[in-house]
């Protein structure tokens, strides 16, 4: 399976590690009044779709870059990759 790295092209998936589902990227409040709740939910539980699916992906026998895969858990076909520094500070750049 090759991953369309955004910065050095395709990479074989064998040089990232999974990390499992891209939503870990919205950690909630810790300083919230539901912060443990909200905490066990973030740990716990998760969903294990088939289909399109946004996925992290480290890049570790590589630049060491953090990605969002996005991947057909059927059928494995990638969809696209982008840098997951790019998706975390738009998603900043877009709350303000």
């Amino acid at each position: 399976m090759l991953i369309p790295h955004p910065l050095l092209g395709p990479r074989d998936a064998q040089e990232f590690t999974y990390l499992g589902d891209a939503s870990l990227l919205d950690r909630p409040d810790g300083m919230a009044d539901t912060a443990p709740e909200a905490f066990a939910e973030y740990v716990y539980l998760r969903d294990n779709p088939a289909g399109v699916h946004r996925e992290l992906w480290f890049h570790e026998q590589g630049d060491r870059s953090w990605l969002i895969v996005t991947r057909n858990t059927v059928t494995h076909e990638i969809l696209g990759a982008e840098l997951a520094r790019d998706v975390a500070l738009a998603a900043i750049g877009g709350a303000q």
